[in-house]
């Protein structure tokens, strides 16, 4: 294959990590969003996914031979949610069929295909973990089976192929990200060293004391360059996390130790971040001024509705990636050291204190 891809969504948490991993394999990388960011070494490609026009126009003369889409657009309602993002990934394919299309197209979805979209999350007869891809498609509407069918309609239509890719939550950075738990536990865990408070967990007692597992942004980049270089990848669907598997109960301490706080012992009684966290705004922004940081507002580093959403899970929530371990894949990311290597960069990007 040759190597020139489009990223799209190239400023967020998966998109970012994946330009730069693109770029390390020596790729040509071309980045779409509606509002690019200053990143080194890529191309920007300037689009909202829900003009189908304006897209079409912006895609005119790019020939990528692999596309990543790691973007979407939360809404009000799955039926909004299928709508919108059904439509982004359509409006996506059809700006970049004709003589030339790519080769390959990757979608990143995620875990709510095994645990049902917002709506219903984590609700009604579930598959039985860990989750494994040949368990298939739940018995209702989810935006992610609408991106699905999207690409598939298009791989039919123009012969390219495809990968499916379903991370759990995934730690990496980014500003203004709609699902951000690493860089949310990092502001809470702040807020909590300024005041004093207590570093709570606020989930349940399902997550402190069940197993898990997590993505790493530059994992799932990996693994999306390994699928679209690998033919034996190719349309597939695959899970994809790190490798480890661990309690709350123990990552809860090592982050709290890493901040230099002392984690509350857990009671048993869920307290969202969304209530814990509700009236931090002024402080965050007072915080921001006196250590010169660059980011003063607090929504746009915190999305504390989407940690309370995972680690308030009344299920045990783990991830089998024997299928890509039989195909190659073998790279393996710990957990804690990705929350670590996150937060490191948090501060040296001035982030957070």
């Amino acid at each position: 294959m040759a190597k020139t891809a489009l990223v799209v969504g190239a400023s967020g948490i998966v998109g970012s990590a994946t330009t730069q991993v693109l770029q390390a394999d020596g790729w040509t990388v071309h980045g779409l969003a509606r509002r690019p960011g200053n990143q080194a070494g890529v191309t920007p490609v300037v689009a909202d996914l829900q003009d189908a026009a304006g897209t079409a126009a912006a895609l005119q003369g790019l020939k990528p031979d692999a596309v990543f889409i790691t973007t979407w657009l939360r809404q009000d309602s799955e039926a909004e949610n299928i709508r919108v993002n059904a439509a982004m990934v359509r409006n996506l394919l059809d700006g970049l069929q004709g003589s030339n299309p790519p080769r390959h197209v990757a979608l990143v979805t995620g875990l709510k295909h095994y645990l049902g979209p917002f709506e219903a999350y984590g609700k009604g007869t579930l598959p039985q973990t860990p989750f494994r891809e040949e368990q298939g498609r739940l018995d209702v509407e989810n935006f992610y089976y609408a991106q699905e069918d999207e690409v598939f309609a298009a791989a039919a239509r123009d012969g390219f192929s495809w990968s499916i890719h379903r991370p759990h939550t995934v730690i990496g950075k980014a500003v203004g990200n709609a699902m951000n738990m690493g860089t949310t536990l990092a502001v809470y865990a702040t807020l909590c060293r300024e005041t004093g408070r207590p570093f709570v967990f606020p989930g349940s007692a399902a997550q402190w004391n069940g197993l898990t597992d997590m993505t790493d942004a530059r994992q799932l980049a990996r693994h999306l360059v390994w699928a679209a270089t690998t033919p034996a990848a190719r349309n597939e669907a695959f899970n994809v996390v790190n490798g480890d598997v661990f309690r709350w109960s123990w990552m809860w301490g090592r982050i709290a130790e890493w901040f230099g706080v002392e984690a509350a012992e857990f009671d048993g009684t869920v307290r969202p971040l969304e209530t814990q966290m509700a009236d931090d705004a002024a402080l965050w922004s007072t915080i921001a001024a006196r250590e010169g940081l660059v980011e003063a507002n607090l929504s746009r580093l915190s999305s504390p509705w989407h940690t309370d959403a995972d680690l308030g899970r009344p299920i045990e929530v783990v991830t089998d990636m024997s299928k890509s371990r039989r195909m190659g894949f073998t790279a393996y990311q710990p957990t804690d050291d990705a929350f670590f290597d996150l937060f490191a960069e948090l501060r040296a990007a001035r982030l957070i204190p």
